[in-house]
């Protein structure tokens, strides 16, 4: 009687985990895709061993997430990517690739994926490699489907850069981000590497240079956000914006270019990171001139090395100030100051100390402006809400 029991209650065990098996296994295939998209395409494919009903369902994966540093070595990087790319279902088009290589990887493998995505349809691309390719497929920059594209591609020569075609047709684009792009200039000496771009609407272009250090022009009716990145100083010498629906604004580095453009007042969030390399006159006296061009300011987020950087100016203080009348929000986030910015800070404040100033004065502007330091100048603040001394203001640590 007790045998019969026993084997009574295996039998309901058994049938117990069979149907709790069955739960993920029963699923539609769209769910199970939906959950192995989350995964590491690599840890995605792996389920093909589960059982026959997982075998071949990660061909179908529309999300692929290749790093290279889910690998142990590179050639089982570059073979599993070549194997995916060669077992995937060829009628399955990809939502979204994402591949990562920290260190260089093939111009021809490269642009085997590139192409390769495109065919299937490619809707959201980032791409971030080491690899020395002066040119991209041109099939990248006609691709019909691409909603949203991420290029950085380091060179191992410091100072290469992939160019940036002047023709490209890209109707879907919304999000575009450029890191390490040289943009070849028109006959006019500019270069518009955007303007058939009609539906863009949030760019980001980051340590990209301008060839003959001409005038970059972002032309866009639907421009929403933009976002630039320096490193050093001269990548371009002016930045002219045709872009009625800007609102944000970012800036990160050396504001080393003339701002110009006829719908400057559109651009209510404004987001600055300056700092200072090798020429200390001329970065300060250009984010001032940044802020007076910019009128329409509303929320207004710099660091306090920004501010230290427009404390350089001369006489600051009491220079002509009719901008910012608008502004409801002012944060300032302590950053420590650089190397070359406490260069220049003690060289500019050494200058105005009085003959004969004490060695209590010499010690207080070290500690000020030496290198680590994150101080906020004095007045600088209120010379920035003098026309709108109501703005909320928040001091970030």
């Amino acid at each position: 009687m007790k045998r019969e029991r026993h084997e009574h209650n295996n039998h309901i065990e058994n049938e117990e985990e069979n149907n709790n098996n069955d739960i993920i296994s029963d699923l539609p295939d769209s769910v199970l895709l939906h959950i192995l998209s989350f995964l590491k395409t690599k840890d995605a494919v792996k389920t093909c061993i589960l059982s026959t009903r997982w075998k071949n369902l990660w061909k179908h994966l529309s999300i692929l997430t290749l790093y290279s540093s889910h690998f142990k070595t590179l050639r089982d990087f570059f073979k599993f990517v070549s194997r995916i790319l060669f077992l995937r279902d060829d009628s399955t088009a990809i939502h979204t690739l994402d591949l990562h290589r920290r260190g260089i990887i093939e111009p021809h493998l490269l642009k085997k994926i590139i192409k390769y995505a495109v065919s299937h349809n490619v809707q959201q691309l980032e791409i971030d490699v080491g690899c020395d390719i002066q040119h991209f497929p041109t099939c990248l920059f006609s691709c019909q489907t691409l909603t949203s594209l991420h290029l950085y591609v380091r060179h191992r020569i410091s100072g290469q850069r992939t160019l940036f075609p002047n023709s490209l047709n890209l109707p879907s684009l919304t999000n575009l981000s450029l890191d390490s792009f040289a943009f070849p200039i028109e006959n006019d000496g500019r270069a518009n590497p955007f303007s058939a771009m009609k539906r863009l609407n949030n760019l980001i272009i980051d340590d990209c240079i301008v060839l003959d250090a001409q005038k970059l022009c972002i032309s866009s009716d639907r421009l929403t956000d933009l976002t630039i990145q320096t490193t050093f100083e001269r990548c371009f010498c002016e930045i002219e914006l045709s872009t009625p629906s800007l609102c944000t604004f970012d800036f990160i580095g050396i504001p080393y270019q003339k701002l110009r453009g006829s719908h400057l007042s559109s651009i209510k969030q404004v987001n600055f990171d300056a700092n200072i390399m090798e020429n200390p006159t001329k970065p300060p006296s250009v984010l001032l001139s940044w802020l007076l061009e910019l009128t329409g300011i509303k929320s207004l987020r710099v660091t306090s090395t920004t501010l230290q950087v427009l404390s350089l100016v001369p006489n600051l203080l009491k220079v002509e100030f009719p901008s910012l009348c608008n502004l409801k929000s002012l944060k300032v986030k302590r950053k420590e100051i650089s190397y070359e910015l406490s260069k220049s800070l003690l060289d500019a404040n050494f200058a105005k100390l009085p003959t004969g100033a004490s060695y209590t004065d010499v010690v207080k502007l070290w500690e000020t402006f030496s290198e680590g330091s994150s101080s906020i100048p004095d007045g600088i603040v209120d010379f920035l809400l003098q026309n709108s001394p109501s703005a909320e203001v928040d001091i970030i640590n």
